[in-house]
């Protein structure tokens, strides 16, 4: 889980934010460095949302797992993933880390649920999500402006004994 002492690694690592990314995600272009830290310290000091970082052999940050929405009486949350750069991407490690955050909600948070949207283009994060054992839900239909039209968003969950069964 992310600490205090991570910010400044954190920022470092992810900023300047990487082209792909922001079309993955869908996420602005940049960040200050306050928004940044108030972004990590607003996870740390909270018991309903969670941030993990991927590290890479050198103990690089790149990329995070995200658990939040968290609703404890119905026990479901929202996930989420971001790799930060190219170079990390197709090597099985948002698989890994996607396998990782299951487990922490299912084991530890001991959540039922957990849900999910990504774009129609990103072809490469749905395989992901299905080969951890996501299901599709539904479509919000050209939900998403970008470039030049418009994208759907797909909503995707994984239910704890779908889980269980696989893992």
């Amino acid at each position: 889980m992310a600490e205090i002492d991570d910010i400044e690694k954190y920022y470092i690592n992810y900023t300047p934010l990487d082209k792909e990314l922001i079309r993955l995600t869908g996420c602005k272009d940049k960040f200050t460095k306050n928004e940044i830290c108030s972004f990590v310290k607003s996870y740390i000091e909270s018991n309903d949302k969670y941030l993990f970082f991927i590290l890479s052999q050198d103990n690089s940050i790149i990329g995070e797992t995200v658990i939040n929405e968290i609703d404890f009486y119905h026990k479901h949350a929202n996930f989420r993933i971001a790799i930060f750069k190219d170079n990390y991407r197709n090597q099985g490690l948002g698989t890994w880390a996607i396998k990782q955050a299951c487990a922490f909600a299912f084991n530890n948070l001991m959540l039922h649920r957990l849900s999910l949207e990504v774009f129609s283009f990103n072809l490469r994060a749905k395989a992901a999500y299905i080969k951890c054992g996501f299901k599709q839900e539904g479509v919000l239909r050209e939900a998403i402006k970008f470039e030049n039209g418009y994208n759907d968003i797909i909503l995707m969950s994984i239910l704890s004994h779908e889980w269980f069964n696989l893992y």
